[in-house]
C-alpha cells in the first residue's frame, strides 16, 4: 500500500472514531477548528456521521450560516487582531501563533507592528469586530493589501468577507487534526 493510501485510511479511521464520540469529546475536538467558538462543534454534532472531513466542514459551516448575526459577530469577534496585543504579550491560542508565524507576522519592524495596529483601529473602528483573513494563505503584504481593499466595504459584504476567511481557517485546521503533518 503506497503513503497516500495509508494517510487517507489513516484520517478515515480517524474520521469514523470521531463519529462515534459522544457530544462533550466532538466539542472538544473539533470546538478549536473555529477560534473560542465551541458552540459550532457543539451544534454540529447531531448532524453525525460524515463521510469524509470535507463533509465534516461544511456541515461547520452550515452552521454558521444558519447562525443568527449575533452569533456570527461573537464568531468574528472571537478572531484576534493580526499582530494585536495578543499576539505581541504572546496570549493567542497555539492555532492562531502558528497561523500568524506562517505568514510571518512574528518577524515585523517595529514600523511594521506600528502599521498592523493603525490598521487594526481603522478596521474596528470600521466594522466593530477584528480583521479576520487566513494568515496560512497570505503574507504580510497580501494582508496589508487585504486591509486596504476590505476597509472600503459595506458592513454586510465585511461580514461575509470575514466568514469566508473563517472558513479557510477551519478548512485548514480540519486538515491539520486528520492528516498532521500535511
Amino acid at each position: 500500500m503506497n503513503r497516500g493510501n495509508q494517510t487517507t485510511n489513516q484520517s478515515q479511521l480517524e474520521l469514523a472514531g470521531l463519529n462515534q464520540l459522544p457530544r462533550e469529546d466532538f466539542v472538544r475536538i473539533i470546538g478549536p477548528v473555529f477560534e473560542h467558538s465551541p458552540w459550532i462543534a457543539e451544534l454540529t454534532w447531531s448532524k453525525r456521521p460524515y463521510a469524509d472531513c470535507a463533509q465534516l466542514h461544511r456541515a461547520l459551516c452550515e452552521t454558521v450560516n444558519a447562525a443568527s448575526e449575533e452569533q456570527q459577530l461573537a464568531l468574528i469577534r472571537a478572531h484576534p487582531d493580526l499582530v494585536g496585543r495578543a499576539a505581541l504579550a504572546g496570549t493567542l491560542t497555539r492555532e492562531s501563533t502558528d497561523e500568524q508565524a506562517s505568514a510571518g507576522l512574528g518577524q515585523l519592524s517595529s514600523q511594521e507592528i506600528l502599521l498592523f495596529q493603525e490598521n487594526n483601529a481603522a478596521y474596528r473602528e470600521k466594522f466593530g469586530f477584528p480583521f479576520v483573513i487566513c494568515a496560512r494563505l497570505n503574507k504580510k503584504e497580501a494582508i496589508l493589501a487585504g486591509f486596504e481593499l476590505r476597509l472600503k466595504n459595506s458592513q454586510t459584504q465585511e461580514v461575509r468577507d470575514a466568514l469566508e476567511e473563517i472558513f479557510k481557517i477551519a478548512g485548514l485546521r480540519l486538515r491539520d487534526l486528520f492528516s498532521p503533518g500535511a
